[in-house]
This record gives C-alpha cells, sequence and structure tokens, in this order.
C-alpha cells in the first residue's frame, strides 16, 4: 500500500469519526486529502503514490550527476568529454525519441562507461495525467529503443519529475524503479542558464542526486556559457572535497542491465 493510499484511509476513517460529532466537520479530511493529491505530483522527492528515489544511501561523502532529456548531437558529445576529463561517470536518462534519432551518441555514452535511464519515448511533460496505457505505451516504447543497444534500464524519471497514482503499475509492469532527484538548478531544460553553477554548488549535499540536462539551451549563443556553467560545476564539487560516484553506486542497486541473453552491450560505431 502506498503512503497515499495509507493516508487516503485515514482521512476516510476521520471522517467518519467526525461524522458522530458534527457532520460539517466531516469534510475537512476528505477535502484535505483531495488537495494533497492535486499537489503531491509536482514534488520530485514525496513518496506518495509511488517509492521515489531522490537520494542516496551510500553513506559516503559523494553525489550523483545525471543528465535529462538526451541525447543531443551537438551537446551530448561535448558534455561526455568533459566528463572524461573529470574522470566522472554519470547517468543520462534519455528519452526514445532522441535515442531513435541519433543512436551512435548511445553507444558513445555506453562506451565511455556511463549508465543509462528510461526518460519515456517523448517527453511529454503532462505525461502522468494521461491514461495508464498511454503511460505504459510511453514507458514501454524507450525500453524497446534502449534494448536494441544490448541495456535495459531500471531506472526511470517522469518528465520534469512529475509523478501520479497510473506510474506504480505501469513500473511493476517491466520491473523498473522511480529515480528523481534532490538538486537542481533549476535550468529548466537549459534556458536558464546563468548562475547554474553557483545555485548547484551552493545547495549542494553529500548524498544527493544533482539533475541536469544534456540538451543544447533553447538559445544558441549560451552554448558556450552553458559549458562553462557544466565545468565549473564539475571542479566545484570536487573542491567542496565530494565525490562524483555513478547513480548506482549511491543508491546501492543498478541503473541498467548491460547483458540481454548473454550478449554485451552493442558499442559498434
Amino acid at each position: 500500500m502506498s503512503m497515499g493510499e495509507r493516508i487516503g484511509l485515514l482521512s476516510f476513517l476521520i471522517a467518519v469519526l467526525l461524522l458522530f460529532f458534527a457532520v460539517e466537520l466531516a469534510v475537512i479530511p476528505l477535502v484535505g486529502f483531495i488537495l494533497l493529491c492535486i499537489a503531491a505530483p509536482f514534488f520530485p522527492r514525496f513518496s506518495f503514490f509511488l517509492p521515489i528515489i531522490s537520494r542516496g544511501t551510500s553513506g559516503k561523502k559523494a553525489v550523483a550527476l545525471t543528465f535529462d532529456d538526451g541525447p543531443d548531437p551537438l551537446s551530448t558529445p561535448v558534455l561526455l568529454r568533459l566528463l572524461l576529463k573529470h574522470q566522472i561517470k554519470a547517468t543520462f536518462f534519455v528519452t526514445g525519441k532522441n535515442t531513435a534519432e541519433h543512436p551512435e551518441l548511445i553507444k558513445e555514452i555506453l562506451h565511455y562507461g556511463h549508465s543509462i535511464g528510461n526518460h519515456s519515448y517523448t517527453h511529454n511533460n503532462l505525461l502522468m495525467f494521461r491514461s495508464s496505457k498511454f503511460i505504459a505505451r510511453e514507458i514501454e516504447s524507450a525500453q524497446n529503443v534502449l534494448n536494441n543497444f544490448g541495456v535495459i534500464p531500471l531506472a526511470f524519471r517522469p518528465p520534469v519529475g512529475i509523478t501520479g497514482p497510473r506510474l506504480r503499475p505501469a513500473l511493476l509492469k517491466t520491473g523498473m524503479y522511480t529515480v528523481n532527484f534532490s538538486c537542481r538548478g533549476p535550468d529548466a531544460g537549459n534556458r536558464w542558464i546563468k548562475g547554474l553553477s553557483k545555485k548547484i554548488l551552493r545547495r549542494i549535499r553529500p548524498e544527493d542526486i544533482i539533475a541536469l540536462h544534456d540538451v543544447r539551451p533553447h538559445n544558441p549563443l549560451l552554448f558556450a556559457s552553458w559549458i562553462d556553467e557544466i565545468e565549473l560545476i564539475l571542479s566545484g564539487i570536487k573542491d567542496k572535497g565530494i565525490e562524483v560516484l555513478p547513480l548506482g553506486e549511491i543508491i546501492g542497486r543498478p541503473v541498467m542491465k548491460t547483458e540481454i541473453d548473454g550478449m554485451k552491450p552493442n558499442l559498434d560505431f
């Protein structure tokens, strides 16, 4: 039983008890529960509808870096070079659509030892408000594309970090779990670049799961600034004496399977 289900049951029982004292009071816990259901999807760390991993449990002075919405043929290769320079392994939550359009970038991500998570097929910001079948189709379609590379993502990050009651059955069907984040700019999908590194480095704490994006800035003139901000983040984390570890190591569970029927990931370029 999820937290939401437990709170719903408790709200109902309280409403029943209040009926014996004042009928008008019985509506209060029910209205409160409804308001909570409306608000809960927009809190990425709130495990209301299903369990959500948003921080690590390693006990180490370390964080995990994650990048959403790619791969992007302009920005992802540049990011991969920066990560290689700093000897950092990250997790890329990719969309099925971008994966299908740029398969060579998935191979490159895997080649450099990074992990891959599922970020839905089309990145519909309102995905969690669609039907159960639609949500399941989005997740499974992305899985099918990624299976071509010999990997099966186990971690799913919903678009914009929004969750909902229809997500849990879709993930149970695929054997996946939800990973959100505890630290972000926010950068609004690289729309807001200015001061990104300062925002991240001011908020960062050990065990954080940091959410960034590897898509090109919406303003092409900000591309160089985005690279500089990522460089500042990577070097700034090190200056704080914080280690960057793979997401799987921080949360204590695999992010993806790397073998299918005994075959290694397909990394042929």
